[in-house]
Protein backbone atom coordinates (compact mmCIF):
# COMPACT_ATOMS: atom_id res chain seq x y z
CA UNK A 1 0.00 0.00 0.00
CA UNK A 2 1.24 2.79 -1.23
CA UNK A 3 1.68 6.47 0.94
CA UNK A 4 -2.12 7.43 2.31
CA UNK A 5 -1.14 11.15 2.23
CA UNK A 6 -0.49 10.83 -1.56
CA UNK A 7 -3.43 8.97 -2.21
CA UNK A 8 -5.34 11.58 -0.29
CA UNK A 9 -3.48 14.57 -2.74
CA UNK A 10 -4.24 12.73 -5.99
CA UNK A 11 -7.70 12.58 -4.58
CA UNK A 12 -8.27 16.20 -4.26
CA UNK A 13 -6.22 16.88 -7.53
CA UNK A 14 -9.03 14.81 -9.38
CA UNK A 15 -11.91 16.56 -8.04
CA UNK A 16 -10.78 19.64 -9.33
CA UNK A 17 -12.57 19.31 -12.13
CA UNK A 18 -15.76 19.23 -10.63
CA UNK A 19 -15.09 22.41 -9.37
CA UNK A 20 -16.47 25.29 -12.16
CA UNK A 21 -15.35 27.86 -10.42
CA UNK A 22 -11.45 27.23 -10.02
CA UNK A 23 -11.56 25.33 -13.26
CA UNK A 24 -12.63 28.72 -14.98
CA UNK A 25 -9.98 30.79 -12.37
CA UNK A 26 -7.25 28.76 -14.04
CA UNK A 27 -8.79 28.92 -17.47
CA UNK A 28 -8.37 33.00 -17.56
CA UNK A 29 -5.37 32.74 -15.83
CA UNK A 30 -4.19 30.63 -18.85
CA UNK A 31 -5.93 32.62 -21.72
CA UNK A 32 -3.64 35.97 -19.77
CA UNK A 33 -0.64 33.83 -19.65
CA UNK A 34 -0.87 32.69 -23.68
CA UNK A 35 -1.54 36.11 -25.03
CA UNK A 36 0.37 38.12 -22.59
CA UNK A 37 1.79 39.91 -25.53
CA UNK A 38 -1.65 41.24 -27.08
CA UNK A 39 -3.57 41.89 -23.63
CA UNK A 40 -0.62 43.55 -21.91
CA UNK A 41 -1.29 46.75 -24.92
CA UNK A 42 -4.74 47.07 -23.91
CA UNK A 43 -4.32 46.70 -20.03
CA UNK A 44 -1.25 49.31 -20.50
CA UNK A 45 -4.06 51.80 -21.52
CA UNK A 46 -5.66 51.74 -18.28
CA UNK A 47 -3.01 51.45 -16.16
CA UNK A 48 -0.91 54.41 -17.49
CA UNK A 49 -3.72 56.07 -20.57
CA UNK A 50 -0.63 58.32 -21.45
CA UNK A 51 0.88 55.30 -22.93
CA UNK A 52 -1.63 55.08 -25.45
CA UNK A 53 -0.31 55.56 -29.45
CA UNK A 54 -2.07 56.78 -32.35
CA UNK A 55 -4.01 59.07 -30.64
CA UNK A 56 -3.17 62.83 -31.32
CA UNK A 57 -4.47 65.24 -29.02
CA UNK A 58 -4.54 68.94 -30.62
CA UNK A 59 -3.95 71.74 -28.35
CA UNK A 60 -5.15 75.36 -28.58
CA UNK A 61 -2.32 77.77 -26.62
CA UNK A 62 -3.09 81.03 -26.10
CA UNK A 63 -1.22 83.87 -23.94
CA UNK A 64 1.81 86.20 -23.57
CA UNK A 65 3.87 82.47 -22.82
CA UNK A 66 2.07 80.69 -25.44
CA UNK A 67 5.33 80.41 -27.54
CA UNK A 68 7.34 79.16 -25.07
CA UNK A 69 4.28 76.57 -23.82
CA UNK A 70 3.84 75.76 -27.55
CA UNK A 71 7.69 74.31 -28.35
CA UNK A 72 6.96 72.28 -25.43
CA UNK A 73 3.79 70.89 -26.93
CA UNK A 74 5.03 70.73 -29.91
CA UNK A 75 7.81 67.93 -29.21
CA UNK A 76 5.65 65.71 -26.92
CA UNK A 77 4.47 62.48 -28.89
CA UNK A 78 0.95 62.33 -30.30
CA UNK A 79 0.70 66.22 -29.32
CA UNK A 80 -0.17 68.91 -31.72
CA UNK A 81 -0.29 72.74 -30.85
CA UNK A 82 -2.23 75.54 -32.65
CA UNK A 83 -1.70 79.08 -31.69
CA UNK A 84 -4.31 81.66 -30.95
CA UNK A 85 -4.03 85.43 -30.61
CA UNK A 86 -6.82 85.57 -27.58
CA UNK A 87 -8.45 83.25 -25.42
CA UNK A 88 -11.51 83.91 -26.68
CA UNK A 89 -10.64 82.55 -30.18
CA UNK A 90 -9.10 79.39 -28.69
CA UNK A 91 -12.10 78.49 -26.21
CA UNK A 92 -14.42 79.23 -29.65
CA UNK A 93 -12.01 76.33 -31.65
CA UNK A 94 -12.62 74.19 -28.36
CA UNK A 95 -16.36 74.56 -28.76
CA UNK A 96 -16.41 74.13 -32.47
CA UNK A 97 -14.71 70.78 -32.10
CA UNK A 98 -11.39 72.11 -33.85
CA UNK A 99 -8.95 71.31 -30.57
CA UNK A 100 -9.13 68.81 -28.14
CA UNK A 101 -7.92 71.07 -24.99
CA UNK A 102 -6.52 75.06 -25.01
CA UNK A 103 -3.61 76.06 -22.80
CA UNK A 104 -3.73 79.34 -21.04
CA UNK A 105 0.04 80.60 -20.44
CA UNK A 106 -0.09 83.97 -18.67
CA UNK A 107 3.19 85.59 -17.06
CA UNK A 108 2.46 87.23 -13.69
CA UNK A 109 5.06 88.73 -10.76
CA UNK A 110 8.00 86.55 -13.02
CA UNK A 111 5.97 83.24 -13.22
CA UNK A 112 4.04 81.64 -15.52
CA UNK A 113 0.49 80.05 -14.38
CA UNK A 114 -1.27 77.76 -17.33
CA UNK A 115 -4.91 77.20 -17.23
CA UNK A 116 -6.18 74.10 -18.71
CA UNK A 117 -9.72 73.56 -20.27
CA UNK A 118 -10.61 69.73 -21.60
CA UNK A 119 -13.45 67.86 -22.48
CA UNK A 120 -16.52 67.05 -20.11
CA UNK A 121 -15.67 63.33 -17.75
CA UNK A 122 -14.91 60.67 -20.62
CA UNK A 123 -12.15 57.93 -21.45
CA UNK A 124 -11.20 60.66 -24.15
CA UNK A 125 -10.66 63.16 -21.22
CA UNK A 126 -8.36 60.68 -19.13
CA UNK A 127 -6.31 60.10 -22.03
CA UNK A 128 -5.84 64.16 -22.81
CA UNK A 129 -5.65 64.98 -19.16
CA UNK A 130 -2.52 62.68 -18.44
CA UNK A 131 -1.18 63.56 -21.90
CA UNK A 132 -1.68 67.47 -20.64
CA UNK A 133 0.17 66.29 -17.24
CA UNK A 134 3.44 65.11 -19.23
CA UNK A 135 3.56 68.11 -21.60
CA UNK A 136 3.29 70.70 -18.74
CA UNK A 137 5.88 68.75 -16.46
CA UNK A 138 8.34 68.62 -19.14
CA UNK A 139 7.40 72.76 -19.51
CA UNK A 140 8.16 73.16 -15.80
CA UNK A 141 11.68 71.14 -16.12
CA UNK A 142 12.52 74.21 -18.99
CA UNK A 143 11.66 77.06 -17.54
CA UNK A 144 13.82 75.54 -14.61
CA UNK A 145 16.82 74.99 -16.63
CA UNK A 146 16.34 78.60 -19.06
CA UNK A 147 16.12 80.55 -15.34
CA UNK A 148 18.68 78.33 -13.32
CA UNK A 149 21.29 81.15 -13.78
CA UNK A 150 19.37 83.41 -12.37
CA UNK A 151 18.75 81.80 -9.12
CA UNK A 152 20.13 83.00 -6.35
CA UNK A 153 19.23 79.55 -4.26
CA UNK A 154 19.07 76.01 -5.52
CA UNK A 155 15.18 75.24 -5.65
CA UNK A 156 14.01 71.65 -4.68
CA UNK A 157 15.13 69.24 -7.55
CA UNK A 158 12.05 67.94 -9.18
CA UNK A 159 11.72 63.86 -9.38
CA UNK A 160 14.43 61.70 -11.75
CA UNK A 161 12.53 60.95 -15.14
CA UNK A 162 11.57 57.39 -15.23
CA UNK A 163 13.52 55.80 -17.58
CA UNK A 164 11.65 52.47 -18.52
CA UNK A 165 8.13 52.10 -20.84
CA UNK A 166 4.56 51.80 -19.16
CA UNK A 167 4.43 48.36 -20.71
CA UNK A 168 7.86 47.23 -19.20
CA UNK A 169 7.06 48.27 -15.88
CA UNK A 170 3.33 46.85 -16.08
CA UNK A 171 4.20 43.71 -17.17
CA UNK A 172 6.92 43.03 -14.05
CA UNK A 173 5.24 45.17 -11.25
CA UNK A 174 1.62 44.26 -12.64
CA UNK A 175 1.11 41.40 -14.78
CA UNK A 176 3.52 39.06 -13.17
CA UNK A 177 2.70 39.20 -9.62
CA UNK A 178 -1.13 38.71 -10.48
CA UNK A 179 -0.10 35.61 -12.42
CA UNK A 180 2.16 34.42 -9.67
CA UNK A 181 -0.05 34.91 -6.63
CA UNK A 182 -3.51 34.31 -7.85
CA UNK A 183 -2.79 30.88 -8.08
CA UNK A 184 -1.77 30.95 -4.40
CA UNK A 185 -4.90 32.33 -3.30
CA UNK A 186 -7.33 29.95 -5.22
CA UNK A 187 -4.95 27.20 -3.32
CA UNK A 188 -5.78 28.45 -0.03
CA UNK A 189 -9.64 28.86 -1.01
CA UNK A 190 -9.82 25.31 -2.05
CA UNK A 191 -8.10 23.53 0.89
CA UNK A 192 -10.53 25.50 3.27
CA UNK A 193 -13.73 24.30 0.64
CA UNK A 194 -11.97 20.71 0.62
CA UNK A 195 -11.57 20.59 4.74
CA UNK A 196 -14.94 21.98 5.26
CA UNK A 197 -16.47 19.98 2.85
CA UNK A 198 -15.63 17.05 4.37
CA UNK A 199 -16.69 17.73 7.51
CA UNK A 200 -20.39 19.06 6.26
CA UNK A 201 -20.70 15.92 4.20
CA UNK A 202 -19.68 13.24 7.00
CA UNK A 203 -16.98 12.03 4.42
CA UNK A 204 -14.18 12.92 7.00
CA UNK A 205 -14.66 10.22 9.21
CA UNK A 206 -15.18 7.93 6.38
CA UNK A 207 -11.38 8.93 5.96
CA UNK A 208 -10.73 8.30 9.10
CA UNK A 209 -11.82 4.80 9.22
CA UNK A 210 -9.16 3.47 7.01
CA UNK A 211 -5.75 3.45 8.40
CA UNK A 212 -4.89 6.69 8.50
CA UNK A 213 -4.83 9.34 11.05
CA UNK A 214 -5.75 13.25 11.20
CA UNK A 215 -2.56 14.43 10.53
CA UNK A 216 -2.36 12.47 7.10
CA UNK A 217 -5.43 13.60 5.90
CA UNK A 218 -4.40 17.28 6.32
CA UNK A 219 -1.02 16.71 4.74
CA UNK A 220 -2.88 15.51 1.85
CA UNK A 221 -5.23 18.04 1.21
CA UNK A 222 -2.42 20.72 2.26
CA UNK A 223 0.00 19.13 0.18
CA UNK A 224 -2.39 18.58 -3.30
CA UNK A 225 -3.28 22.82 -2.90
CA UNK A 226 -0.06 23.71 -2.20
CA UNK A 227 1.73 21.78 -5.13
CA UNK A 228 -0.97 23.48 -7.21
CA UNK A 229 0.37 26.79 -7.05
CA UNK A 230 4.12 26.59 -8.41
CA UNK A 231 2.99 24.30 -11.52
CA UNK A 232 0.72 27.13 -12.38
CA UNK A 233 3.11 29.67 -12.07
CA UNK A 234 5.80 27.88 -13.87
CA UNK A 235 3.15 26.96 -16.89
CA UNK A 236 2.57 31.00 -16.42
CA UNK A 237 6.05 31.90 -16.30
CA UNK A 238 6.61 29.61 -19.75
CA UNK A 239 4.14 31.29 -21.69
CA UNK A 240 4.93 34.93 -20.36
CA UNK A 241 8.60 33.83 -21.83
CA UNK A 242 6.84 32.37 -24.50
CA UNK A 243 5.52 35.98 -25.59
CA UNK A 244 8.68 37.93 -25.15
CA UNK A 245 8.17 38.97 -21.49
CA UNK A 246 11.98 37.37 -19.90
CA UNK A 247 11.80 36.40 -16.24
CA UNK A 248 15.01 36.19 -14.88
CA UNK A 249 15.44 33.34 -12.08
CA UNK A 250 12.81 31.17 -12.16
CA UNK A 251 14.06 28.95 -9.82
CA UNK A 252 14.30 31.15 -7.15
CA UNK A 253 10.57 33.36 -8.37
CA UNK A 254 9.15 29.61 -7.97
CA UNK A 255 10.50 28.99 -4.88
CA UNK A 256 9.17 32.21 -3.45
CA UNK A 257 5.77 31.35 -4.91
CA UNK A 258 5.70 27.42 -3.39
CA UNK A 259 6.70 29.22 -0.04
CA UNK A 260 3.94 31.73 0.17
CA UNK A 261 1.59 28.78 -1.26
CA UNK A 262 2.07 26.41 1.80
CA UNK A 263 1.79 29.62 4.34
CA UNK A 264 -1.61 30.32 2.77
CA UNK A 265 -2.78 27.19 2.54
CA UNK A 266 -1.56 26.70 5.95
CA UNK A 267 -3.63 29.26 6.73
CA UNK A 268 -6.20 28.18 5.10
CA UNK A 269 -6.54 24.63 6.86
CA UNK A 270 -5.98 26.05 9.67
CA UNK A 271 -9.10 28.31 9.82
CA UNK A 272 -11.28 25.60 7.94
CA UNK A 273 -10.38 23.27 11.26
CA UNK A 274 -10.74 25.40 13.60
CA UNK A 275 -14.28 27.18 12.21
CA UNK A 276 -15.63 23.96 9.92
CA UNK A 277 -18.55 26.10 8.66
CA UNK A 278 -17.69 27.31 4.90
CA UNK A 279 -19.15 30.17 4.77
CA UNK A 280 -17.88 31.35 8.13
CA UNK A 281 -14.22 29.73 7.26
CA UNK A 282 -14.08 31.56 3.47
CA UNK A 283 -14.94 34.75 4.90
CA UNK A 284 -12.10 34.72 7.54
CA UNK A 285 -9.91 33.34 4.69
CA UNK A 286 -10.46 36.29 2.49
CA UNK A 287 -10.25 38.81 5.39
CA UNK A 288 -6.81 37.05 6.44
CA UNK A 289 -5.28 37.13 3.34
CA UNK A 290 -6.48 40.92 2.76
CA UNK A 291 -5.41 41.83 5.59
CA UNK A 292 -1.29 39.81 5.46
CA UNK A 293 -1.13 40.95 1.95
CA UNK A 294 -1.93 44.19 2.15
CA UNK A 295 0.29 44.88 5.18
CA UNK A 296 3.10 43.22 3.38
CA UNK A 297 3.11 45.65 0.93
CA UNK A 298 4.47 48.31 3.00
CA UNK A 299 7.58 46.22 3.70
CA UNK A 300 10.14 47.33 1.66
CA UNK A 301 10.38 43.39 0.73
CA UNK A 302 7.05 42.55 0.20
CA UNK A 303 6.26 39.81 -1.88
CA UNK A 304 5.38 41.82 -4.71
CA UNK A 305 8.70 43.27 -4.83
CA UNK A 306 10.45 40.54 -4.40
CA UNK A 307 8.81 38.65 -7.44
CA UNK A 308 9.24 41.79 -9.49
CA UNK A 309 12.77 41.81 -8.75
CA UNK A 310 13.79 38.30 -8.90
CA UNK A 311 12.11 38.71 -12.59
CA UNK A 312 14.40 42.07 -13.94
CA UNK A 313 17.54 40.32 -12.33
CA UNK A 314 17.48 43.34 -9.87
CA UNK A 315 18.65 41.70 -7.20
CA UNK A 316 21.52 42.07 -4.24
CA UNK A 317 23.80 39.74 -1.98
CA UNK A 318 20.40 40.19 0.10
CA UNK A 319 17.75 37.80 -2.01
CA UNK A 320 19.32 34.74 -1.37
CA UNK A 321 18.62 35.00 2.22
CA UNK A 322 15.27 36.39 1.42
CA UNK A 323 14.34 33.38 -0.67
CA UNK A 324 15.58 31.13 2.08
CA UNK A 325 13.55 33.53 4.66
CA UNK A 326 10.17 32.85 2.82
CA UNK A 327 10.66 29.02 2.32
CA UNK A 328 11.33 28.77 6.13
CA UNK A 329 8.61 30.42 7.06
CA UNK A 330 6.24 28.51 5.06
CA UNK A 331 7.63 25.28 6.50
CA UNK A 332 7.38 26.47 9.67
CA UNK A 333 4.07 27.21 9.25
CA UNK A 334 2.96 23.88 8.06
CA UNK A 335 5.09 22.25 11.06
CA UNK A 336 3.15 24.41 13.65
CA UNK A 337 -0.41 23.15 12.11
CA UNK A 338 0.83 19.24 11.86
CA UNK A 339 1.40 19.55 15.29
CA UNK A 340 -1.58 21.51 16.11
CA UNK A 341 -3.54 18.88 14.43
CA UNK A 342 -4.17 16.22 16.67
CA UNK A 343 -5.74 19.20 19.79
CA UNK A 344 -7.99 20.22 16.99
CA UNK A 345 -11.75 19.25 17.65
CA UNK A 346 -13.20 18.59 13.81
CA UNK A 347 -16.94 18.93 14.54
CA UNK A 348 -16.63 16.06 16.79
Amino acid sequence: MGDPRLTIARRELATLRSEKTIVLALLIQLFIAAFSSFLVVGLVSLYDPGSVEGYETTVGVTGDAADDLLRVVDEQPSMAGTAYDSQAAARTAFRNGEVDAVLLADRRAGRVFVTATVPDGSVRTTVIVVQLRDALSTFERTERDDRASFLSSTPLDLPPRAGSTPYYGFSYTVLLPLLCFLPVFISGSMVVDSVTEEVDRGTLELLRVAPVSTVDIVDGKVWASAALAPAQAGLWLALLDFNGTTVRHPLALLAVVAALALLVVTLGATIALLSPDRRAAQFLYAVGVLVAFGGSTLLPYSPVNTVARLAVDSVGATYPLLVAGYVALGVAAYVLLRRAVPRIELGE
